[in-house]
C-alpha cells in the first residue's frame, strides 16, 4: 500500500496533508507519451492532470465523510495506481459504509458534471467534433466513469468490496464480514487478471497484483479478528476508542523480539527480551493507546461500553 514515505508534500488542506508518490511522476511520463488523438502533448499533460484531479477528490471525498461520522483522517497519498486516504473511522458498520461510498459518490457527481459540459459543448458547438477540447471532454468523461465502475467491483479492498464488506458487517460481525468479502473477491480478482492477460494490460496487471495481494493481508486480517473475537476478555480494562475489552491471552507481538504477550498482564514488558511498551494496541478497533489510558477504564464502563452488536 502506498504510504507518504517516498513521497512529496504537496499541500494541507483542512488539516489534511496531500502527498505525491516520486513513482507518479514515471507513470505521468509513460501515459502522457502513450496518449493519443490530439495535434499537441499539452492535452495530453491535461488529461493527465484532470486524471489527477480526479482521483484527489474522489480521496478527499472518504477522508472528509470518515470525518463527518466521527473518525480520523489526516493524509492522503497519491500514486501510480491512483490514491489512498488514510481514513480510521468508528468501528461501526455504519460510519465504515458512510466513509467508503463517500469516494465513489464523488466520482457519480463528477462523472454528472463532466457530461454536462460534454452534452452543452455539443449542442452549441464549443467544441467541433474531431476537435482537441471535443477529445479532452470526452476523454475526462470517459475516465470518470472508468473511476467510477472500477471501484465499484466487489473486490476487496476495492471500495466495492468494502461497500460489501461494511453490508455484511451488520449481519456477520467484522470479522467474518471480512472473511466472506475476501473469499469471494479472489474470484473477481482472478477475472481481473484474465483480463489484463487478454487486454495485454501492463497496468492492469501491475494493479492485479496489488489487489491480490491486500485482499490476502485481508483474509489473514480477518483469521485473526475471528481467533481474537473466541477468547475470553480481560475485565476492568477497556479501549477508550471502541469500549471493547482487550482479549486475555498472549495476542500483542513484541516489535524487538518477535515473542507474542499480553502486555495487561505484564504491565507492558515483553516475557522473553524484557522490552517495556507504553503503548498498546487494540485488536478491536486498531487504536492504539498508552496502558494508563486503558487501565483507568472501571469494570463498569466495559460492561456498558461494549461495542455494538453487528
Amino acid at each position: 500500500m502506498a504510504t507518504a514515505s517516498g513521497s512529496i508534500r504537496l499541500f494541507r488542506l483542512g488539516g489534511i496533508d496531500v502527498y505525491l508518490h516520486w513513482a507518479w511522476f514515471i507513470a505521468a511520463a509513460y501515459f502522457i507519451h502513450r496518449a493519443k488523438g490530439y495535434s499537441s502533448p499539452v492535452w495530453s499533460v491535461l488529461e493527465y492532470l484532470a486524471l489527477f484531479g480526479i482521483v484527489l477528490l474522489h480521496e478527499f471525498g472518504h477522508a472528509l465523510a470518515c470525518r463527518a461520522v466521527g473518525g480520523k483522517a489526516n493524509q492522503i497519498v497519491l500514486w501510480p495506481l491512483g490514491g489512498v486516504a488514510y481514513v480510521t473511522p468508528p468501528p461501526r458498520p455504519g460510519p465504515q459504509l458512510i466513509s467508503i461510498a463517500a469516494g465513489p459518490m464523488v466520482n457519480v457527481v463528477l462523472a454528472g458534471m463532466v457530461g454536462g459540459v460534454v452534452a452543452v459543448s455539443t449542442q452549441f458547438g464549443l467544441a467541433p467534433a474531431g476537435s482537441d477540447l471535443r477529445n479532452f471532454f470526452y476523454m475526462v468523461f470517459a475516465i470518470a466513469v472508468a473511476l467510477l465502475v472500477f471501484n465499484l467491483l466487489p473486490i476487496y479492498p476495492l471500495d466495492g468490496g468494502q461497500i460489501v464488506r461494511s453490508l455484511l458487517w451488520f449481519v456477520l460481525g467484522p470479522a467474518k464480514s471480512l472473511m466472506v468479502t475476501c473469499i469471494v473477491s479472489f474470484v473477481g480478482i482472478a477475472g481481473l487478471i484474465l483480463v489484463a492477460i487478454l487486454a495485454k494490460s501492463v497496468g492492469l496487471g501491475i494493479l492485479s497484483a496489488f489487489v491480490l495481494a491486500s485482499c490476502w493481508g485481508g483474509l489473514v486480517h480477518a483469521r485473526a479478528l475471528l481467533r481474537i473475537s473466541q477468547l475470553p476478555r480481560r475485565t476492568g480494562v477497556a479501549c477508550p476508542a471502541c469500549g471493547a475489552a482487550p482479549p486475555l491471552g498472549a495476542v500483542w507481538r513484541c516489535r524487538n523480539c518477535n515473542n507474542q504477550f499480553d502486555p495487561f498482564g505484564t504491565a507492558g514488558v515483553c516475557t522473553t527480551c524484557g522490552a517495556t511498551f507504553a503503548q498498546a494496541s487494540c485488536p478491536e478497533c486498531g487504536s492504539v493507546h498508552t496502558m494508563d489510558d486503558w487501565i483507568v477504564r472501571s469494570t463498569e464502563s466495559v460492561a456498558t461500553q461494549q461495542p455494538e452488536s453487528p
